[in-house]
């Protein structure tokens, strides 16, 4: 066997690995989820970001279901709190958390006035607002805590910096034993100097391990449905030959049963 043909062979492997990981996230959709993704009544700026955040197999990978307590933090113009809401049903309750350093950005402001529409016919969402300390609690114990595309912004100086040990310890107490932490963040080089996190809006995947598994939790999965392996990681996210096709990856945590 030469050379290439074994190079061809890894590659194909490698290739069908990606797949199979895929489609096992396909096959765990419930029938919750593909409601809530089909939802006519979902705004048109939410479902024109489809393509793009793959809500189907994202949110199946995050094992939400109806009756879950969630909390959304950070949640931008509320993408997923409206998703959450649906999924999670009567039985379930969405905390859309929304750190008060956040509100310097314009489109902060206005997507949590949407939430806060929202939220008003939807009784099973409750919106918080406060320092990042705390936004961390929550009036009952969670099943799931969810954080997209800003936990990288807790490690520059306009949210404090965040001690980041108290926040993930927050959320550690903030969970139901077995409870679930999941961090969808943009991918930096690895390696990458820690101002990246501002510069680029990107962190290291193995950082946010790190940090995440020195309070006490266990990586449970990380999923590559959202991976581009084109992204050279060097840009910043908004630049407009990457923006909304960044590389991004998924870890998900679990608190320890007991």
């Amino acid at each position: 066997m030469n050379k290439l043909t074994i190079i061809c062979l890894v590659n194909a492997l490698a290739i069908a690995g990606s797949v199979s990981s895929r489609a096992a996230d396909v096959l765990k959709v419930s029938k919750e989820i593909t409601a809530a993704v089909s939802d006519p009544s979902r705004p048109s700026t939410d479902t024109e970001r489809d393509a793009n955040r793959k809500p189907l197999e994202t949110l199946a990978f995050l094992g939400v279901k109806p009756g879950d307590k969630v909390a959304d933090y950070a949640p931008g113009g509320g993408y997923f709190t409206r998703l959450f809401s649906n999924v999670v049903q009567s039985t379930g309750h969405v905390y859309s958390a929304v750190p008060s350093p956040l509100f310097q950005y314009p489109n902060i402001v206005k997507g949590t006035s949407e939430i806060l529409t929202f939220a008003a016919s939807h009784p099973n969402v409750t919106v918080t607002f406060g320092a990042v300390r705390d936004t961390v609690h929550f009036a009952e114990p969670l099943d799931l805590f969810w954080i997209s595309q800003n936990y990288h912004d807790l490690h520059d100086s306009f949210m404090g910096p965040v001690d980041m040990a108290a926040f993930n310890k927050a959320v550690y107490d903030a969970l139901k034993p077995g409870g679930i932490y999941v961090v969808l963040d943009h991918s930096a080089a690895r390696g990458a100097p820690a101002d990246v996190t501002d510069t680029l809006h990107r962190i290291d995947p193995s950082v946010v391990r790190q940090e995440v598994e020195a309070v006490g939790f266990v990586l449970q999965g990380e999923s590559v449905i959202l991976a581009n392996p084109a992204d050279p990681r060097t840009l910043g996210v908004f630049d407009k030959s990457i923006r909304g096709h960044t590389d991004q990856f998924i870890l998900k945590f679990q608190k320890p049963k007991r």
